[in-house]
């Protein structure tokens, strides 16, 4: 069978969710080596070292001075794409900007009436570095990483983006890349690619200057370098392969069901692909559907690895009953393809993202809908949220006293400093009680 059907009353269907809640995983011990030996050669050897690795996985003759997109690069790109790609770029962006707008936090103040002045400045990173992996050799741009990461960092007020991305053979970047970096505004993109570009964003070399956060997806050594410089810069988070979870009732029409399940499938061999439904039947005709769907597809052999390895579907007694198991797996993508999706809204507690309505596949959600499609995986919604405008911002608490206030709030922080034993915090009130004594 091209995917493995349980019932979750039966003890392998509870034993299949129990190991789906615990699914998060790290690179195993040899990618976390290499990847460490890759980090401490870039900070040690900066450009070369950045320029060794480029020359040896991506571009043979790849030189220092060839490590920055120029001028000239944006100008041929664009003389390189069509109108059609243009429209459908500044369509997305357009949604992406609308959307993310909302997200834009203000400053914030609290006054009491004896002086006290209390509050939360919001202030933008100074930069970020958005990776945006390679693409199958440059011939798969990865367009909407480039917007789902730069919008809300030029939202934000990022003064310096930086975009980094692995060259082809011939050493150049695809146009449609370069567009989309014009269109949210990058103009400092370099030519690197896996864990050595994260590496060059962290630590800096003498071309790259280092960025305060690192945000964007990529294959195993970029999660674990991103994962080993976390604390040195803010990244956006630990991603592991897609996932899509569906649940579905009687009246879902199996043949979106199995399209969507697909759509996840092809990325990645080790992509989760599931459906939870209410209905033999549909679950039944979901089967037959993907194994007519799959033959069509330009990546096959890896959406059937996926399904075969990966892919689930369970079915469950309620509606209800799938929504519960929903929020316990905790799923990057869910899709809600049940009769009035909206009433069980309220009902979601944990999800990445999700999708309302049999008309609502996630692929609107990856490129033109307008929220992130960059989501927690792995069970990690649980904690964590899409990336956002609120990634590339920080924020300081704000405290102004006045003479009357300190005196109202004294004894409670002496009183407190004391049960902690920091006789210098209390005296830090009392002094200036003193002088506030004398001056009286």
């Amino acid at each position: 069978m091209v995917i493995r059907v349980e019932k979750y009353a039966t003890g392998q269907g509870r034993e299949l969710v129990t190991g789906l809640r615990d699914r998060f995983v790290l690179a195993d011990s040899d990618c976390r080596r290499a990847v460490t030996d890759i980090l401490a050669r870039v900070r040690s050897h900066g450009d070369d070292a950045v320029v060794e690795y480029t020359r040896k996985f991506d571009a043979p003759q790849m030189e220092k001075g060839q490590l920055r997109v120029t001028e000239q690069d944006f100008e041929q790109a664009e003389a390189a794409v069509d109108d059609a790609f243009l429209e459908t770029l500044s369509f997305a962006a357009k949604r992406i900007r609308t959307f993310h707008e909302r997200e834009m936090e203000d400053s914030w103040f609290v006054t009491r009436d004896n002086g006290t002045i209390t509050g939360r400045l919001v202030r933008p990173v100074d930069s970020a570095g958005l990776y945006v992996p390679g693409g199958q050799g440059g011939s798969t741009p990865l367009v909407s990483s480039v917007l789902m990461n730069g919008i809300p960092a030029t939202i934000a007020g990022v003064k310096r983006q930086v975009m980094m991305t692995p060259p082809d053979k011939d050493g150049r970047i695809n146009p449609a890349l370069l567009m989309a970096a014009r269109e949210v505004g990058i103009t400092e993109v370099y030519k690197s690619g896996s864990a050595w570009a994260i590496a060059a964003l962290a630590f800096g070399t003498k071309t790259i200057a280092p960025v305060d956060v690192i945000v964007g997806p990529g294959n195993q050594f970029v999660t674990e370098a991103k994962r080993q410089v976390m604390g040195r810069v803010r990244i956006d988070m630990i991603a592991g392969p897609s996932e899509v979870l569906i649940v579905a009732d009687d009246a879902a029409t199996p043949s979106y069901l199995a399209a969507d399940m697909l759509a996840q499938a092809e990325h990645d061999p080790q992509a989760l692909a599931m459906l939870i439904t209410t209905s033999e039947d549909v679950a039944a005709a979901v089967v037959a559907e993907l194994t007519e769907q799959l033959p069509r597809l330009s990546r096959q052999d890896i959406a059937r690895t996926s399904l075969a390895d990966k892919g689930i579907i369970l079915l469950v007694e309620t509606v209800a009953q799938g929504i519960e198991l929903a929020n316990l797996i905790a799923i990057e993508h869910l899709e809600l393809q049940v009769k009035d999706p909206w009433q069980w809204l309220p009902k979601i507690n944990h999800a990445g993202a999700i999708f309302l309505g049999s008309h609502t596949p996630e692929a609107a959600g990856d490129y033109v809908a307008g929220p992130n499609h960059v989501l927690p995986t792995m069970g990690t919604a649980r904690i964590s949220s899409a990336l956002g405008v609120e990634t590339f911002l920080k924020k300081s608490s704000i405290i102004s006293y006045s003479r009357q206030a300190l005196l109202a709030d004294a004894d409670h922080i002496q009183r407190l400093a004391g049960l902690e034993g920091l006789s210098a915090h209390a005296n830090s009130v009392a002094v200036r009680l003193k002088e506030t004594g004398k001056k009286e």
